[in-house]
């Protein structure tokens, strides 16, 4: 009699958590944005893709972070790591005039190993090319910004992009992978796979 085999022909990585804190010392006021970019062998099976957090204030404290503590979950499933997911944030507040400009964008990979993470964004904003259109889109009240953020996320066409750095975001994450084992993919520890300093790995791209 033949037995049925269970080998798995995808493997799972479930991802939940918060963003939780922004630090942007000239601003006030803020909200951000969230969505996964990821390759074409991945595809999320539950969970939000896509978020917008409530504003926060710095309040009167001496801190300049703002607090969101806004939740992430979502569980991927693939069959082939290239593309491994990572996560874009977009920092939104008030200009002088009252209207919402972006204040930031940032991206990071999702931790490759199952765990508690705490990873910071360094954020940064495209910049006009010239005075005139700086000037331009102070008086317009219209900063440049990327029509769609997930171009941060990839390397396509940034090398002609000026942008100005500014803030930072720091996000935690609880990752729980399945079945990479079974289908011959090794994350290692904490330690080797991702290093102290949450360096990515080569085939993470």
């Amino acid at each position: 009699m033949l037995m049925a085999t269970s080998n798995p022909s995808v493997f799972l990585l479930m991802v939940n958590g918060q963003i939780e804190t922004a630090n942007f010392p000239e601003y006030d006021d803020l909200y951000c944005k969230y969505c996964f970019v990821y390759g074409h062998d991945w595809a999320p099976t539950s969970g939000l893709e896509e978020g917008i957090s409530q504003i926060a204030s710095k309040g009167r404290e001496s801190s300049h972070d703002l607090v969101w503590n806004f939740p992430l979950e979502i569980t991927f499933k693939s069959t082939n790591p290239f593309g491994w997911p990572q996560i874009v944030v977009s920092v939104y507040g008030p200009d002088t005039f009252g209207n919402d400009v972006v204040r930031g964008y940032g991206a990071v990979h999702i931790p490759l190993t199952p765990g508690r993470h705490t990873r910071t964004i360094p954020m940064f904003v495209p910049e006009s090319t010239s005075r005139l259109q700086k000037l331009t889109s102070w008086l317009m009240g219209r900063r440049p910004e990327f029509t769609d953020p997930k171009v941060v996320a990839q390397g396509e066409g940034r090398e002609v992009t000026r942008v100005h750095s500014q803030g930072f975001v720091t996000l935690q994450f609880n990752i729980v992978t399945k079945d990479m084992k079974k289908l011959g993919y090794d994350t290692g520890s904490a330690e080797s796979a991702a290093g102290p300093s949450g360096e990515r790995q080569p085939y993470v791209t």
